[in-house]
């Protein structure tokens, strides 16, 4: 599948964003330190490096393998960043970036304790302020270039699913089938599996994250294949659930029936200005109706993008509302021990008045 034709991104808007958030934020500048959002506001894919976000400056500090890779991919995303490669450290170089300003701000979410000590250390006489999700809150709205990126891993992952979805009846290994898509999505254009493929038959079925092993699938089993791919670095995810020789009658065809029943509601209950947690509730209720509530055992999605999952969360307890532009998952699921587990998932843009599916696998029992 061809991927070489995606429109650009926004990234070259994406420093004013976050620097409309500083104030508020109660620092002068950022340091930040998770590689997804140094990948987002400056469109570098290295594995090491800081960016360091002011009121008039963005730099850029990575080491010597990336000298050349790192000045290359900020002039390709259209930023006004400054690339500086350090061989004997980064504090030297912070320390003068730092010297006017009495406040930083660092990303909690990925500074452990041990980095807090020694920036406490490289920063002496500045007030370090915890921040909590500021770049991720940024990434929750999606632009066109971002979407379209989402689409054709999703693209992949459909067209990989249709090719291996027949092996089931050949009664292979979970882990057959679970190699057996990630090797297509790859060979399809993906340049990675988005997260590690499940593949769970009969009893393993009832483990929402089981990891495919030496099992044979066989006639009459659940079987619950989750799976997702990546494109320039976004991710698609997907479930689908079926039963060997057909739905039958009996537990499992209803918990295939229910569940996809659930999903629907809560993908019907999707749009602009939605509470989060009325997504969940929609699939919750038709669960519950059924005698399956107990059986739901997990929220009901998840944001998508750079990251496999990101905010919103769609649970009971979210205070989130939705909002156009926005990717999720709608995932609900009923998983009994002895029986097996059945889950139908989709990729959907919430959008004015409902939402679009980006997975477009069929569903039916």
């Amino acid at each position: 599948m061809a991927t070489s034709v995606l429109p650009p991104m926004e990234v070259g808007l994406r420093l004013s964003w976050l620097r409309a958030e500083l104030d508020q934020a109660d620092c002068e500048a950022l340091l930040v330190t998770s590689s997804t959002n140094i990948r987002y506001l400056s469109g570098f894919t290295g594995s090491a490096g800081v960016l360091w976000v002011d009121a008039d400056r963005a730099v850029l500090v990575t080491d010597g393998r990336y000298g050349d890779q790192a000045p290359k991919e900020v002039v390709e995303a259209g930023t006004e960043i400054e690339v500086e490669i350090t061989v004997a450290g980064s504090q030297k170089l912070l320390n003068a970036l730092a010297s006017d300003i009495k406040t930083l701000g660092l990303e909690a979410g990925s500074v452990t304790w041990a980095d807090q000590r020694k920036f406490a250390r490289c920063f002496e006489g500045i007030s370090l302020v915890a921040t909590d999700g500021l770049i991720e809150a940024l990434r929750e709205v999606k632009d066109k270039g971002e979407l379209a990126r989402i689409a054709a891993a999703a693209a992949i992952a459909d067209e990989a699913l249709a090719v291996v979805w027949p092996m089931l009846d050949t009664q292979p290994t979970e882990f057959q089938v679970a190699a057996a898509l990630d090797d297509t999505m790859r060979s399809m254009g993906a340049s990675d599996r988005a997260f590690a493929t499940i593949v769970a038959g009969g009893p393993n079925s009832a483990h929402p994250h089981a990891r495919p092993g030496d099992r044979a699938i066989t006639q009459g089993d659940l079987v619950v294949c989750d799976m997702g791919a990546i494109v320039d670095g976004y991710h698609s995810d997907m479930t689908r659930s079926t039963r060997i020789g057909g739905t039958g009658d009996g537990q499992e065809a209803d918990m295939l029936a229910t569940v996809l029943a659930a999903q629907q509601a809560g993908i019907a209950a999707i749009s602009d200005g939605v509470p989060a947690d009325v997504i969940d509730s929609a699939c919750r209720s038709i669960l519950k109706e059924a005698g399956m509530g107990e059986a739901f055992t997990h929220g009901t999605g998840h944001g998508v993008g750079l990251d496999i999952h990101e905010t919103p969360v769609l649970s009971g307890t979210s205070t989130a509302t939705l909002r156009s532009g926005q990717v999720v998952t709608v995932e609900p699921g009923a998983y009994i021990v002895g029986i097996g587990g059945v889950r139908w998932e989709d990729t959907v843009v919430v959008e004015s008045g409902g939402c679009r599916r980006l997975t477009r696998s069929p569903s039916t029992t």
